[in-house]
């Protein structure tokens, strides 16, 4: 079984940063294409960032030139950095990653960790 952790989430004020982790562990093969979502209330799941195995990256225009997503595949981690957050960047932020394992070859989801961004 594969399992995806996400850390680094909190409270922080406008103009202040976070680095959100999201470590995958179990039977990893191989690691696909990684994304970021968020959630915020009362609104649909957004696609934040994403970034390919070859290491091409996009992001949705709200959070160009403010986040960098990043991976490690030798640590089967994605990271998601987030400066200048401003207070609509509050939401629950998911991790998602395809996997490759020796049983299936599909999209994992992390937890969820929540981001509030308020003075």
């Amino acid at each position: 079984q594969v399992q995806l952790v996400e850390s680094g989430g909190g409270l922080v004020q406008p103009g202040g940063s976070l680095r959100l982790s999201c470590a995958a562990s179990g039977l990893v093969f191989r690691l696909d294409d990684m994304d970021w979502y968020r959630q915020a209330p009362g609104k649909q799941r957004e696609l934040v960032a994403t970034i390919s195995t070859g290491g091409s990256i996009n992001y949705t225009d709200s959070v160009k030139g403010r986040f960098t997503i990043s991976r490690d595949d030798f640590k089967n981690t994605v990271y998601l950095q987030m400066n200048g957050l401003k207070p609509e960047d509050t939401a629950v932020y998911y991790c998602a990653l395809v996997i490759l394992t020796s049983v299936d070859h599909r999209r994992y989801w992390g937890q969820g960790t929540q981001v509030t961004v308020s003075s």
